[in-house]
């Protein structure tokens, strides 16, 4: 696994403000305190916590400000070049402040008996550390910002996808259609229309994948009403399925891509195939559908995959995989779970 895919997509935040320059000064003036108690050190202590303090806040303060002016330049790297910027920048002030400090104060205090490159080296080693440690909580912010946004997104888009008109309005009329007909049938679509708005408001949540396949066998009942004979659904899987969790909202997608972007655009008959293949390892769950050309470049198909795909992997890191592929007029997508993963 590269660098590039283990980290999330990390931005820089506007970093001169009021409150996160005092908290800034208030981490500085902590780790000032930890390094000016340090053990085997015999000089005087307030003189040393007040000479550490005044170095730790100068290069806290001048990181500070470097990075707000590079701000905009930074953010259009990589996430890991972002990271290696940062620390660059952070060890580069830490040299220089600490040299400045040597010149200055050399001879005038027991902190600075030391030879300079000692003294710079050991500042350095000091800032590397605090450096990652820093790095690490910035990328944990950084996912823990992204799973928040990716939850808020799918909850949203999956609302109002499911609160659309045109698919809110074909559902009632095939259901009043049905009444007339077979009224179980309209009783069994209206249910399984409340069964997709339920899952709509709970699409940040994580559910069985039984589950998440039932809701997908009935947002499919609904199409097939509203279809008729253009649609046929063609449904594989094994008798048990594992018990794991998935994202809400995971699947279903895949198959109302499948019938907007493929079935509804084919005159004839169109097979719309699910097969559910499970093994000890993983649940693979693979759909196919025809599509034609002017499908193919459809932008919401494109838009819809991704956003499952961010949602798997910070779920599951590099062990979910979407996949997809377009041959001789069908289109198909593999979504592989992992048995043994567990849902964040």
């Amino acid at each position: 696994m590269s660098l590039q895919w283990a980290l999330p997509a990390l931005t820089l935040p506007y970093l001169c403000h009021g409150r996160f320059l005092l908290r800034c000064a208030v981490l500085a003036q902590a780790v000032a305190v930890v390094l000016a108690f340090a053990p085997g050190i015999h000089t005087d202590l307030w003189q040393r916590l007040g000479l550490i303090s005044l170095f730790v806040h100068w290069v806290a303060l001048l990181s500070t400000l470097l990075l707000c002016l590079l701000r905009h330049r930074l953010n259009r790297l990589s996430p890991a070049r972002i990271l290696l910027s940062c620390t660059g920048i952070f060890l580069s002030l830490t040299v220089i402040v600490s040299c400045l400090a040597f010149t200055a104060f050399a001879g005038k205090s027991a902190q600075f008996s030391q030879s300079l490159p000692t003294f710079v080296l050991g500042n350095a080693m000091v800032a590397l550390i605090v450096a990652i440690i820093a790095m690490q909580f910035f990328i944990m912010h950084s996912e823990r910002s992204l799973q928040l946004q990716a939850q808020s997104n799918a909850e949203f888009n999956a609302l109002q996808a499911r609160i659309q008109p045109h698919f809110l309005f074909n559902s009632l009329n095939t259901a009043a259609e049905l009444i007339h007909v077979d009224p179980k049938a309209a009783e069994q679509a209206l249910l399984d229309l409340s069964a997709l708005f339920r899952a709509a408001l709970h699409a940040g949540e994580v559910v069985l994948l039984a589950d998440e396949l039932t809701l997908a066998k009935q947002y499919l009942s609904l199409e097939q009403w509203r279809l008729g004979e253009r649609m046929q659904v063609q449904w594989l899987q094994p008798e048990n399925i594992a018990d794991i969790k998935v994202p809400a909202l995971t699947i279903q997608p895949l198959l109302e891509n499948a019938v907007r972007h493929g079935i509804e655009s084919c005159t004839q008959h169109a097979i719309l195939k699910i097969d559910v293949v499970q093994t000890n390892q993983s649940v693979s769950i693979i759909v196919t559908n025809p599509f034609t050309v002017q499908n193919r470049v459809r932008k919401s198909n494109g838009i819809a995959l991704n956003n499952i795909r961010q949602r798997l992997q910070l779920h599951y890191g590099a062990a979910a995989q979407l996949t997809q592929s377009a041959v001789e007029g069908v289109f198909r997508v593999k979504l592989v779970l992992p048995v043994s993963g567990q849902v964040s």
